[in-house]
């Protein structure tokens, strides 16, 4: 197709159905096909695939998309035949005679788009292949892999700088949704785009709630918040350790949640397997380590749960963008508490990374405690990290029920003295539950071993409660007024900035402890809805029709041996069940449905509407 004016526009409306670009999806289109090379930092869920996507369709030749992983390959290739593009992916799941069809279809120009993993890109063989046919564009997809301060490094993305050297007229346009400013430097660095314009959108993704609370039993929490909001919809929980995943995931599915576990540590074929599945199925929640989410491309996951603290807010914000990619309502539900903190310093600390390296690392988990730990709007942190202001979002948990303060410098003083008196007393240093127990006065057979219970702090906090000591305990060590000492046994002990709490030189403000995450029922008067399927529906939609259309989806994606959302999001049918199309005309009118979708499934969805119409008449 040769480029115009009216192309991307055209083929924005007829192949994605989609009426208009969004900001700045539109300049980048054009930029890109007129041959220009950029880097695209835009969130989850905006349409950065369409940002090469369109121009592959607009400009000559074979588009080369370079993609890390199969699974996401394989869903947009999916979902690109499903609108009528030509499209393939060449990677190691293929069989020997599958493989040469598609290298046949690049010889002969009969493709569109060719997805391929980076390690495939440069091997001799595939790089003869390209140069011997006209190419559109190079998109490097998940472009921040390219960074070694990232926990999704690839190695191979280094190497992709050969892209300039090797097809020199060849545009190429590196995507993220993840970038700070250190990562972006990389990005232009290691893959020598000093000459590209850099197209940076908001980072705000307004339809995630952001809920962080404090660990109070959290795989109990966990099942409180599935059973009350999200019952019966996708979602992923985190957790830092291989084991923590297996064990969740076997007590969600004894408590009745459908839920498959995803780490490392699994056989190759039991993790294509449970990932398929995730993407395929309904109503998965898929318990993972870090390793599991880059580049999946599913977009109805409702909510993205951490039972453990993320190690940096990029991390964070990189993993919550994985709920409500279709742009409806979803949760980013998190609970932390000190173990987390001194686990995460302890791995730093004990890492075999260069001083600079740890030292970074220390620098983006202060921040991520930070954001934790903070009495203000959780999206105006967030985006503050990544240099973008912004005013207090009105739907985050501190905004929905803004946390109570106290001034607790003299319980500070307090556990300060204690761990000093304590000290002076038995020349020992101890943890924070033992701590807690001479503030309270709790003589346990451990406090009578150590004589602790003669000392004077003994009982001194007994009018405070255990959690809200321990809230004390994790803002002191959050605010590097309290060390934990990793090396023998978690014990706790002074630093030199103690002495100015202890003398009363600097009073704390402090967040007061709430260990359960805010609830959607108690939200405040005029409050958005919560991300639960009546919200997805949305006003004015009928919900049996809605059902009726995933299943007729359900069933259709079967036939065609493709995930559901390949062939309508949840977004679109919702839409068609609240604007009840009588036409064809009508049904083009609706986000979603392109002409090559139209003329597969138009009469089909038209029947479902007329059948439910008439029953509801009936």
């Amino acid at each position: 197709m040769i480029f115009d004016a009216a192309s991307p526009g055209r083929i924005l409306r007829e192949v994605f159905g989609y009426p208009q670009f969004r900001a700045p999806q539109g300049e980048i289109i054009d930029h890109v096909a007129r041959g220009g090379d950029a880097l695209v930092l835009m969130p989850t869920g905006s349409g950065k695939s369409l940002c090469y996507q369109i121009p592959a369709l607009v400009r000559p030749g074979i588009a080369v998309v370079v993609s890390p992983l199969i699974a996401l390959m394989q869903d947009q290739v999916a979902g690109l035949k499903e609108a009528g593009v030509r499209a393939e992916a060449l990677n190691s799941s293929l069989d020997w005679h599958e493989a040469q069809r598609i290298e046949q279809l690049v010889r002969t120009g009969d493709l569109d788009l060719l997805y391929l993993a980076p390690e495939r890109l440069l091997t001799e063989r595939c790089l003869d292949l390209l140069a011997s046919v006209c190419l559109s564009l190079f998109a490097i997809d998940e472009a921040h892999c390219v960074s070694q301060w990232g926990h999704d490094f690839r190695p191979e993305y280094i190497q992709l700088s050969v892209l300039a050297r090797r097809f020199p007229g060849v545009p190429r346009v590196a995507l993220t949704a993840t970038a700070d400013e250190q990562t972006r430097g990389e990005i232009v660095s290691r893959l020598e785009l000093g000459s590209a314009r850099i197209f940076i959108s908001s980072f705000d993704r307004p339809n995630i709630r952001y809920r962080i609370g404090e660990k109070d039993n959290p795989r109990r929490q966990l099942l409180e918040f599935l059973k009350a909001e999200h019952e019966g919809d996708a979602g992923i929980v985190y957790c830092l350790s291989r084991a923590s995943v297996d064990d969740t995931a076997v007590w969600l599915v004894d408590h009745g949640v459908r839920a498959l576990p995803y780490h490392a540590g699994l056989d190759a074929r039991t993790r294509e397997q449970h990932q398929r599945r995730f993407i395929r199925e309904e109503g998965i929640v898929m318990v993972a380590t870090i390793a599991f989410g880059m580049g999946i491309d599913k977009p109805d996951v409702r909510f993205v749960a951490h039972l453990d603290l993320p190690k940096s807010i990029v991390g964070y914000y990189q993993e919550t963008g994985r709920a409500g990619r279709d742009g409806l309502p979803a949760d980013a539900w998190l609970v932390y508490g000190l173990s987390d903190i001194v686990q995460l310093r302890r791995m730093i600390e004990q890492s075999d990374g260069a001083e600079s390296y740890r030292r970074v690392s220390s620098t983006k988990l202060d921040a991520m405690v930070g954001l934790c730990e903070g009495v203000g709007c959780r999206r105006v942190r967030l985006l503050d990290y990544f240099g973008e202001a912004a005013s207090a979002c009105g739907n985050c948990d501190n905004c929905l029920e803004p946390p109570a303060q106290w001034d607790g410098t003299r319980a500070a003083q307090m556990l300060l003295s204690c761990i000093y008196r304590i000290g002076q007393a038995s020349g020992v240093s101890f943890g924070a539950q033992h701590l807690i127990d001479v503030l309270r006065g709790k003589a346990t057979p451990r406090v009578r071993e150590y004589g602790h219970e003669r000392i004077s702090t003994f009982g001194i906090g007994a009018e405070l409660e255990e959690i809200q000591l321990r809230a004390v305990v994790r803002q002191l060590v959050t605010q590097r007024l309290l060390h934990v000492d990793h090396d023998h046994f978690n014990v706790l002990k002074l630093l030199p900035a103690s002495r100015e709490v202890l003398k009363g030189e600097r009073q704390l403000i402090l967040r007061r402890s709430t260990p359960r995450v805010a609830r959607r029922g108690r939200q405040r008067a005029g409050a958005a809805p919560g991300p639960g399927r009546g919200s997805v529906i949305g006003a004015g939609a009928n919900a049996v029709l809605f059902e009726a259309l995933r299943e007729w989806r359900r069933i259709t994606a079967r036939e065609h041996n493709v995930p559901a959302y390949t062939v309508f999001h949840d977004a679109t049918l919702a839409e068609i069940a609240r604007q009840l199309p009588r036409s064809a005309v009508q049904l083009r009118g609706i986000a979603g449905v392109g002409e090559a979708k139209l003329a597969r499934y138009g009469r089909a969805l038209l029947d479902l509407v007329l059948l439910h119409t008439a029953g509801h008449r009936g």
